[in-house]
């Protein structure tokens, strides 16, 4: 199964308009799609990798194997409620916690920071073509995720190690993303997600050329009524290999407001004889404009004929 990916390189001339239907065919069929001449510095993306695996092997890895998950898997404990991954959250908007946290080389927040600032850039870029697509103004969900100081935006950085009894444990259990667009700077050798489609586990493979995962999670379907799709995934533990995972999550802030956008929703609460009466002078028109009545008769709004 082809995983769709998304060429931006493909969103200036000829194939603007079928680059766009691609994109919004994955949001809505797929829930995860690959992003492909992002505009993400490629270098920059290798630095935060190297970063990362240095602070794990140097912090992290010996702690791990140590740890009580690991030992519950050596007992051979209940293992269905763990997770078989070493991890830590940076926040990067509307503050940054990255000066709290430990150990970090000496140059690792301002890589990060220089990453982020570019992945916000691709992930509002993203967001933007989605609402074009949903027939949303520019900037509705970027507007929607907003609090007082604007969308949140963090970083969960994991290692999943090499794992001695793979069949006993996830690396991380099935789940959706609670929260708006994902972008996923993943291992570039090792396997492990894999999402949910069409009844039967999709196995994603690793990113060459620093290409981008996305995937949507729960507050995109919301806002979209049910148009595009949060998709279920899970990574699965692997014997030879200790999986990188940089995913960064542009979600709401914690204090916005999330509904369905207003234009995407069905006309509701109305009485059918009034529908009848609009539909007797529509019949052989789109429905589409007889639904816009129909909402703004039931929102009260004036000016709706029938």
């Amino acid at each position: 199964m082809d995983i769709p990916v998304i060429d931006f390189n493909n969103l200036n001339g000829e194939r603007t308009d079928e680059t766009k239907v691609l994109l919004h065919e994955a949001c809505e069929k797929w829930g995860f799609f690959m992003v492909e001449n992002h505009g993400v510095d490629k270098e920059l993306m290798e630095k935060v990798k190297q970063l990362v695996n240095m602070h794990y092997e140097m912090n992290m890895k010996e702690s791990f194997y140590k740890s009580e998950i690991a030992k519950g898997l050596e007992n051979k404990g209940n293992t269905s409620n763990i997770d078989w991954e070493s991890s830590f959250f940076i926040w990067h908007r509307p503050t940054s916690n990255i000066d709290q946290l430990k150990n970090l080389q000496k140059d690792f927040g301002k890589t990060m920071e220089e990453y982020i600032a570019q992945v916000i850039k691709l992930a509002e870029k993203l967001s933007d073509l989605m609402c074009e697509n949903l027939g949303l103004e520019k900037g509705y969900i970027k507007e929607a995720f907003s609090g007082e100081k604007g969308p949140a935006v963090g970083t969960k950085v994991a290692k999943y190690p090499k794992c001695p009894q793979p069949r006993l444990v996830r690396g991380l259990r099935e789940h959706t993303d609670a929260g708006g667009i994902i972008l996923l700077l993943q291992d570039d050798q090792v396997p492990g997600l894999e999402f949910f489609k069409d009844g039967k586990w999709v196995e994603i493979p690793p990113t060459k050329n620093n290409a981008i995962f996305v995937n949507t999670g729960d507050q995109i379907e919301i806002l979209s009524n049910g148009t595009y799709k949060s998709c279920l995934h899970r990574v699965m533990a692997d014997k030879n290999g200790s999986r990188l995972s940089i995913a960064t999550f542009y979600n709401p802030a914690g204090d916005a407001i999330i509904s369905p956008a207003p234009k995407l929703l069905y006309p509701n609460h109305f009485r059918f004889q009034d529908y009848l009466k609009l539909y007797a002078t529509s019949k052989f028109d789109d429905k589409g404009p007889r639904f816009e009545s129909m909402k703004k008769m039931c929102s009260g709004q004036e000016g709706v004929l029938f």
